[in-house]
Parts: C-alpha cells; sequence; structure tokens
C-alpha cells in the first residue's frame, strides 16, 4: 500500500510543473534574434523598441490568464512579438503542444517555410530544438516535434488540421479573415479551442486587424475582454491618454510637420516629443476585473511607422472616398487605425433613380471611352445589357434589352452573337464596339454557354458564374479551366461586385462613380430602362444573418415575392467585365478618347479598383 501510495505521487508530482519565473518578455530580450531575412532590424530582441509589446507579451505567459486578444492595426509586430516569441519561450522554457492557426493552408506554410525556420535557425537555443536532418524524426513543414512538445501549424480552413490532436497553447493569427466553417465542420475557432480542453494551463492567443462592424471576430472578442487601450503621457501635463485620430494636426500641404494635440491640456507636440514618452506608456483598462485581457493599438502607438506615412495613406482614401469609392478608407481604418469599420445601409429607391433619367445627344454620349455588355442566362431568355464607361468609372446605361428564344435552338445564340457584335456610335461620330463581355454560366445550359464563349474569347467574350460569396471575397479571382470544355471561366466575388454597385448607385453627383440612365431617343422601350429595370436594380439588399454562430453579411432579396434581380446582376457583370479587360480609364486618356489595356485578356486579382 505505501509502495503504490509512494509511485502515485511520483506520478503526479512528475507530471506538474511549477509556474514559469520568466516572463515571456524576458525571455525575448534574453534569447531571441531577429532574423535578416524577415526583419528590417535584425539582431537581438529588444522590448524597448516597442514598449506596448511588453504588456501583452507578459500576459501571454501569465499562467492565471487562459485568453489574450489583441484587435490592433498592422504594423505594430505582431507576428514577431506575440506568434513567434510565444513559440520559442514555450519550446525552450515550458515545453508543450502548440498549435499555430493562420487563415489557409497557404499563408500556413509560408508562415512556416520563412518565419518560423528563420527564428528556429538564428536564435541559439532554439537551433537544436527541432531534427529536421532525418526522415523519421517526425517533422514536416506545418508539423515540428522537440523535446516535450510540438508545433503544429494549420490553416482555419483545414477540418482535418484542427481536429485529433490535444494542444495546450493556441496562437491565432488574424482571426477576421477565417472562414465561418473548416470544411462541413464548423467554426474553425471553436473547433482548435476543443482542443485545448484538457489542459488546466491552457492559453488561446487570438490576434487580428478588424474588419466590419457587426461581423468582426476579433472586435467581439476584445468587447467581451478587458478592453485595455495603449496610453502615453503628454510631454507638458503628463496626463495618461490613448493616441487618437482626431487629435491629429497637420497641413496637407505640408506633412513634414505633424503634431498631436493633447486632449487634457491642448498643448501642441511634435511626434518626437510624444514618442519620447512611450517607454512611460501603458496600458488602462475598461473592465480590468474581466479574465479575458483585451489590447487595442493603432498605428499611432508603433515607433516602426512615422507619423506622415499614416497621413499619407488618409489623404489618398479621403480623396477616393470624395468619389464615393470606400474601400481604401475601409483599408486605412481597419490596417491603421485598427478599428472596425461601418458599412453604410442600403438605402437605394427604384423610383429615385427611375427618375433622373435623361437624354443623351447620341447613341453613346462623348465622355464614353469603352462599351461592356453583361449577359444573364434564363431558360427562355438572354438578358443583356450595354455599358459605357468613362474617367473614373462614371457609367452610361446605354442599352438593356431580353433577346427571347428556346435556348436549345440555334437562332437565339445566333441573335445573341449579332447583338453583341453590333458596333455603336457615339456623338463625336467615332464607332465603338464592345470590348469584354461577361456571360452567365450558371442555370441549365452550362455547357452551351461554354461552348459560345470560347470560340469568342479573341472579341473578349468571357463566361463567369457567381457563387465566391461573402465578405472580402475577391471580385475577380484567377480563372480556372476546369470544365470540360476547357474554356477560361471566373467565379465573381457577387457580394463585392454588389456593394461597389450600390455604392456607385448612392452617388448624386455627376462625375466619378456616378450612373447615368437613359431615356431613350426615340421611345422608352428602345434602351430597356423602365420601371421594372430599376425595381430590379434595387430588389437585393445586405442583412447580418449568422451560419454555424458567425454573424456574416449575405445579400438578399428584398420583397421574395419579386425575384427579377436580372439588371443587378447584369450591371454586376458590366463591373467584372470592366476589370477583367484590364482597361485604365484615365484623365489623360479622356481627352484622347483612347483607353489603354493593361494586358489583352488578362484578369485583373483582387477587389475593385
Amino acid at each position: 500500500m505505501k509502495k503504490a501510495t509512494l509511485k502515485l505521487f511520483k506520478k503526479i508530482f512528475l507530471t506538474l510543473k511549477p509556474p514559469p519565473d520568466m516572463t515571456l518578455a524576458e525571455w525575448a530580450d534574453e534569447y531571441r534574434v531577429l532574423s535578416q531575412k524577415t526583419s528590417a532590424a535584425p539582431g537581438k530582441w529588444k522590448t524597448s523598441k516597442a514598449p506596448y509589446q511588453k504588456e501583452i507579451m507578459n500576459a501571454i505567459s501569465d499562467i492565471g490568464v487562459h485568453k489574450v486578444v489583441v484587435m490592433s492595426a498592422a504594423q505594430i509586430g505582431k507576428t514577431d512579438g506575440f506568434i513567434l516569441n510565444p513559440i520559442g519561450y514555450f519550446m525552450d522554457y515550458d515545453p508543450c503542444p502548440i498549435m499555430v492557426m493562420h487563415p489557409d493552408l497557404q499563408r500556413a506554410e509560408e508562415f512556416s517555410k520563412t518565419r518560423l525556420t528563420s527564428m528556429l535557425r538564428d536564435t541559439p537555443v532554439l537551433r537544436d530544438k527541432v531534427n529536421d536532418k532525418t526522415r523519421n524524426s517526425g517533422n514536416t513543414i506545418l508539423h515540428k516535434e522537440f523535446p516535450g512538445g510540438y508545433v503544429a501549424i494549420v490553416g482555419a480552413n483545414s477540418a482535418a488540421g484542427l481536429s485529433s490532436r490535444p494542444v495546450r497553447i493556441l496562437l491565432a493569427d488574424e482571426v477576421d479573415r477565417y472562414p465561418t466553417s473548416a470544411g462541413l465542420e464548423g467554426d474553425p475557432l471553436l473547433l482548435a479551442s476543443k482542443r485545448l480542453t484538457t489542459f488546466w494551463n491552457r492559453k488561446e492567443v487570438f490576434i487580428s486587424t478588424p474588419t466590419i462592424k457587426g461581423i468582426s471576430l476579433i472586435e467581439i472578442e476584445f468587447e467581451n475582454s478587458t478592453q485595455e487601450t495603449w496610453n502615453v503621457p503628454c510631454p507638458d501635463c503628463g496626463e495618461f491618454q490613448p493616441l487618437e485620430w482626431a487629435q491629429v494636426s497637420f497641413d496637407k500641404e505640408n506633412l513634414d510637420e505633424i503634431n498631436y494635440i493633447c486632449a487634457y491640456c491642448g498643448s501642441v507636440n511634435s511626434e518626437i516629443a510624444w514618442k519620447e514618452k512611450f517607454t512611460s506608456g501603458k496600458f488602462i483598462a475598461k473592465f480590468p476585473e474581466r479574465k479575458t485581457r483585451g489590447f487595442y493599438l493603432n498605428s499611432f502607438a508603433s515607433l516602426f511607422v512615422e507619423w506622415k506615412e499614416i497621413v499619407e495613406k488618409f489623404l489618398i482614401a479621403n480623396k477616393e472616398a470624395k468619389k464615393r469609392n470606400f474601400e481604401k478608407m475601409k483599408a486605412w481604418t481597419n490596417t491603421e487605425m485598427g478599428q472596425v469599420w461601418e458599412e453604410e445601409g442600403d438605402k437605394l429607391e427604384p423610383d429615385e433613380l427611375y427618375n433622373r433619367r435623361e437624354k443623351y445627344n447620341a447613341e453613346v454620349p462623348e465622355d464614353v471611352l469603352c462599351l461592356t455588355a453583361g449577359i444573364d442566362t434564363q431558360d427562355d431568355r438572354f438578358v443583356v445589357e450595354v455599358v459605357g464607361w468613362g474617367e473614373e468609372k462614371e457609367s452610361w446605361g446605354i442599352i438593356y434589352k431580353k433577346i427571347y428564344g428556346d435556348l436549345k435552338q440555334h437562332k437565339v445564340w445566333n441573335d445573341l452573337d449579332t447583338f453583341l457584335n453590333q458596333t455603336f456610335t457615339r456623338a463625336d461620330g467615332a464607332k465603338l464596339k464592345i470590348i469584354c463581355a461577361c456571360m452567365d454560366t450558371g442555370g441549365h445550359f452550362t455547357n452551351e454557354v461554354y461552348k459560345f464563349c470560347k470560340p469568342r474569347y479573341t472579341r473578349g467574350i468571357r463566361a463567369i458564374k457567381g457563387g465566391n460569396t461573402g465578405y472580402g471575397k475577391p471580385f475577380i479571382p484567377k480563372p480556372s479551366k476546369s470544365n470540360n470544355v476547357g474554356v477560361l471561366l471566373w467565379t465573381l466575388g457577387v457580394d463585392t461586385g454588389k456593394a461597389f454597385i450600390y455604392s456607385q448607385l448612392a452617388i448624386t453627383e455627376e462625375g466619378a462613380n456616378y450612373c447615368h440612365f437613359p431615356k431613350g431617343n426615340k421611345n422608352e422601350d428602345t434602351a430597356g430602362y423602365d420601371e421594372e429595370y430599376f425595381k430590379g436594380l434595387t430588389s437585393e439588399h445586405r442583412v447580418t444573418r449568422y451560419k454555424r454562430g458567425r454573424a456574416q453579411y449575405v445579400w438578399e432579396l428584398k420583397n421574395k415575392s419579386y425575384r427579377r434581380n436580372e439588371p443587378l446582376d447584369c450591371r454586376n457583370y458590366n463591373l467584372a467585365a470592366l476589370e477583367i479587360s484590364g482597361i485604365v480609364l484615365k484623365k489623360e486618356e479622356a481627352n484622347n478618347k483612347t483607353p489603354q489595356t493593361k494586358k489583352k485578356g488578362r484578369s485583373i486579382r483582387g477587389g475593385i479598383k
């Protein structure tokens, strides 16, 4: 009995470890070496170069804290400070199983090959921890074993990588870019968190720049935390305060002098004067009693970024915002201010657009530089819209037409071909052809559309389909040939396109991104822009829905009984045609009436330019 008790005591004693007495910041200052290949300032790590990192890193190594949330701007050293340093710390000082999660497998592999490999190679205390030299070492790009534990590197889009492995430390990077579900398994963060349940000293670290208000995961996590904001003392009165955009003072004609106004005493001091006080900065919690530690930082807190750079990016974004193009301002708000972007409501009334129609002085107005077409495929008809594009995406609806017929017969296809091959006359007498047309492959005639588009590729006829839905999806992804006809197929980020179109339609002053619509020269039926067209153009709205417990924006019909949304689809396809064509519409080209093409037939990846 005594031997059994002693044996049990030894077993318990050997499995329990005393809490570490070296903090993460202390470990990094003592041992971490930044790699020349991945760092702008290689050499020994110094927390003093980014004072705000100390409290966050120490919260990660605090055995009494189970969750740490960091909502921040982009350039604050998140990867080195809050991902790589914790990996090195737990590998060397407190070995255990670790999982590092990225938005997808591609980024997971890139992280392992570049950032993690460089740290393991260039930090002496870690150099011999992982044995990658032998086949039977158990190590791969996404799995690194070391004495006492391992590092599993996974993509949030892979259910296989998130299951069947216990972990004590979860380091989740850029959580706002995670899919709502890992395959069919559900929320990737929830799946990963289940792997920690057996550890009393578990740790979750969620890091991200935020995205859209209401669906931003990092915002939700931060709101349920201590909500700690980085504060700096005023160089004059000494009052601690967060550095906020509203207090920045500058002359846009001379950005060599940027100042900050104290929110308490009103004194004005330079960037240098404020940054000299950063070593005295501290985090101040709004809810200090909460268990989850949450930290917020914007770019003004970073010693890696000059304030001039932040202001310059704002001025560029603000210029675009005045044209109702908010993409750059959204990116600036997320990546520089570390704040969520609040979308405008989608309040478009068909009558308002119908009433602003105008008489054109020709079939094609003189400011049009090029023509595109969007074709929606139905069982008994093609719905086609031709749009003229001018400088800075100002657009003119030219004609909206329905071509009826049996799609099993050749005649309706020939009618469509004739329509797309026609010439349009501009006010100055120039003859314009459609430079690019996007044709919907959805429905019951997919192969027929493929066969129609493929031999007309040189005429700019492109096969597309909608389906890449959700916030942040690229509008124009890389095309694929994975179909039985071998035609290039673009799967559009239709939600991204719709959001941009609605922002265009909301503009009420002629100029950049404004949408013109015709009344028709002889009779209104000729142009096709009647009341039904505008009902279809404004038939959808964006709403918040929950999928597997995660909030997301989706586009739905306003009126379930009215399903004629072809005008919105056609306009979306026209926008895609402009992007795919590579046409650049600039002011000097508007004067010459000769648009330039980047590379004919090549897609433009990413969002709306």
